[in-house]
């Protein structure tokens, strides 16, 4: 039933998302040239990888993620507009809308079993602990969240967390953990 709402859900906001993701490739393009398209390698279901598809955000280069980061990155992820890829993720069967974050796959040996729970659904776009505080929560935190999803899912939890990302994205907040870019390294427990 889940994937079958994944894929209704994304079918019926394709055209928007598509003409969206146009303009964003467009902007990406010229304001950091090629590529397009992040690709890293990510733990799904099973904690098999898969490749997420992302915008680029930051410029290539030396310097830290801050200084690589620039205004037109941070506005992009403000947006969540830099996850517009996924939804291809989504209708391969990779991702979820709703789920756990995908996490590198080098994580994988850090996590402790509870922590693992989190890759016994698909991962998704945005999750229950995204829409609690997403990059302001701590590891522990998060993780928390993931397996409370993981034991809590149902469609209409995932409506409520598609209608509560929905609310953050128009009025957005917690992009980047406290005093860092992006969101450090997770060195396990």
């Amino acid at each position: 039933m889940k994937r079958a709402f994944d894929i209704a859900l994304t079918v019926l906001f394709a055209p928007v998302a598509l003409a969206l993701a146009a303009a964003v490739a467009l902007a990406v393009r010229l304001a950091l040239g090629r590529p397009v398209l992040f690709r890293q390698e990510r733990a799904g279901l099973g904690g098999r990888p898969f490749s997420i598809l992302k915008f680029r955000t930051m410029r290539e280069g030396p310097g830290t993620d801050a200084e690589r980061l620039g205004r037109f990155g941070r506005f992009l992820r403000a947006t969540s507009l830099d996850e517009l890829p996924e939804l291809w993720n989504v209708l391969r069967g990779d991702m979820s809308l709703v789920g756990p974050r995908p996490l590198p796959t080098r994580y994988l040996p850090r996590y402790t079993p509870e922590q693992a729970r989190r890759h016994e659904v698909r991962p998704g776009i945005t999750g229950w602990a995204q829409v609690h505080g997403r990059n302001a929560l701590g590891w522990e935190e998060k993780f928390r969240y993931d397996v409370e999803y993981v034991d809590r899912q149902s469609l209409l939890l995932d409506f409520w967390i598609l209608a509560l990302t929905a609310f953050q994205v128009v009025f957005p907040r917690h992009i980047a953990h406290d005093g860092e870019a992006t969101m450090g390294e997770f060195m396990g427990t």
